[in-house]
């Protein structure tokens, strides 16, 4: 028997349909997504929203401002502490003849002696809350040198200071003075200057780039595509260049956040190490973040467990420091869960039992913004949930969600602080967290965007493609950090 020769060129007749490569179209050729299309296929017009809101932008946007600055650097000076105290001083016993002599221990350039004869000072002994002592200061070795820590004194109601018992660690301060009737006040040289400590940030430049050739700007598809910020269509690249344009302003955000400034001048030489420009040139030693400055003046809260004394702690440091009334909660997921089984558990959070001083006394507005109010103490706390907290291509993670991340969440005072302003000479209010961009009448970097090529209205040159240039330079004024708390794992 013969063999049956076809005569229709190279189509092979089967029993059942066969998919080759010469009978279909495919997308991309020999790849693996390809699929045949002589059957019409069931395609949804729309992409999904597989993650949902993706952008983790509008902390910065949400406690802080943007103000311009036309420098490289941004200095500013904060008042220090109006009353006078030290916490390590030592006494000795009546056998050494050291009972009344009072030493502050650790002076040096940036801890002086600043307590003089005839002020009266209350001593505190932190370990033994029982020993409580006014007394009176006879002799200063500050009246001849500040850098001379030793007190001579008398106690009101003892003989000796410190009697048979040595003590070391304890607390001095000044509640004021007593002097004898018809004689000389304080001597010239008790005069006491305000002290302010400089605090000092820098810009970085932030770069981003997408860049699409002119093809495929033409080039239509059959899903429509939509973006965070509300473009939508069939051209691919209106969907990517909006990507990248809203992943370019979470950096920013993020910047600001995580920022580090180089430790040494070698790791800022070997940072500023690029192909064509000096190291002189490059000027890339970092900037400051919100989590260094706390953990660099600030607050650091380890191990918070969501009890109601865990977070009376946290009200006994902010006494301690500026009392700041408002104050907003940016929590991991499992931080607030730890917060909302508290408050549940208190009776007095109920109806009638929150204030939302902050947003103008508006329940509503409140609510908006994602926040729930409460009071403890005369502190008014505002909590949410903080994205980047939780979100698992950045912080978060499934892991964290059982054992936390190293960082649970941020305490950030609301209002403005008074600050002394070096270029207007005068103190000024700032909000406490707040973010400075370099601006001037030639150029305005808080976010910059322009086109370059050939395609999409640019003109710029040669190259069949369009290239969206993003660009800002800021830095981040973390003011009276010492008002910030940082929950960490």
């Amino acid at each position: 028997m013969g063999v049956l020769s076809p005569q229709f060129g190279s189509l092979i007749p089967t029993a059942q349909p066969v998919t080759l490569n010469s009978n279909y179209l495919n997308f991309n050729s020999g790849g693996g997504n390809d699929f045949a299309q002589q059957y019409l296929p069931e395609i949804y017009e729309a992409e999904v929203e597989r993650y949902g809101n993706r952008t983790i932008g509008g902390f910065l946007r949400m406690v802080g401002a943007e103000m311009p600055m036309m420098s490289d650097q941004v200095i500013w000076s904060e008042q220090n502490r109006l009353h006078i105290s030290y916490d390590n001083v030592s006494v000795g016993t009546t056998g050494g003849g050291t009972a009344n002599t009072l030493t502050i221990q650790g002076l040096g350039a940036n801890l002086v002696n600043v307590i003089f004869p005839n002020q009266t000072i209350v001593i505190m002994d932190p370990a033994d809350p029982s020993f409580t002592c006014k007394a009176m200061v006879l002799t200063s070795g500050a009246t001849a040198n500040p850098a001379t820590g030793v007190l001579t004194v008398q106690a009101y109601t003892r003989t000796n200071v410190g009697g048979a018992v040595a003590r070391t660690g304890l607390k001095i301060f000044v509640y004021g003075s007593e002097f004898a009737k018809g004689v000389n006040g304080p001597a010239a040289t008790q005069s006491i200057d305000p002290q302010l400590s400089v605090f000092t940030n820098k810009p970085i430049i932030i770069r981003d780039r997408y860049a699409v050739s002119g093809s495929d700007t033409a080039q239509i598809g059959w899903v429509e595509v939509a973006t965070e910020d509300g473009n939508s269509g069939y051209l691919w690249y209106l969907k990517a260049e909006g990507e990248t344009r809203l992943r370019f302003e979470d950096y920013l955000e993020m910047s600001m956040i995580e920022g580090e400034l180089a430790s040494t001048n070698a790791i800022a030489a070997a940072i500023g190490t690029q192909a064509g420009v000096s190291n002189a040139q490059a000027g890339q030693i970092g900037t400051e973040g919100l989590f260094a400055a706390i953990n660099n003046g600030g607050n650091v809260l380890s191990g918070y467990a969501g009890s109601l004394q865990d977070f009376d702690s946290v009200l006994r440091l902010l006494d301690s420091q500026g009392a700041i009334e408002e104050n907003m909660l940016f929590l991991d997921r499992k931080t607030e869960l730890l917060f909302d089984n508290m408050l549940a558990q208190q009776n007095s959070y109920g109806a009638g039992g929150t204030s939302y001083g902050v947003f103008e006394n508006s329940e509503d507005m409140a609510l908006n913004l994602g926040f729930s109010g409460f009071r403890r103490g005369s502190y008014d706390f505002y909590k949410t949930s903080w994205k980047y907290l939780n979100d698992a291509s950045l912080r978060g993670g499934s892991a964290n969600f059982v054992n936390g991340d190293n960082i649970d969440g941020v305490l950030v005072p609301a209002g403005t602080s008074t600050v002394y302003d070096q270029l207007l000479g005068t103190n000024i209010r700032r909000p406490f967290l707040h973010v400075r961009y370099r601006a001037s009448q030639a150029d305005d970097r808080r976010m910059k965007s322009w086109l370059t090529g050939s395609v999409g209205g640019a003109q710029t040159s040669t190259l069949d493609a369009m290239e969206v240039n993003f660009l800002s330079e800021r830095c981040l004024c973390t003011q009276a950090r010492n008002n910030f708390v940082l929950f960490v794992a």
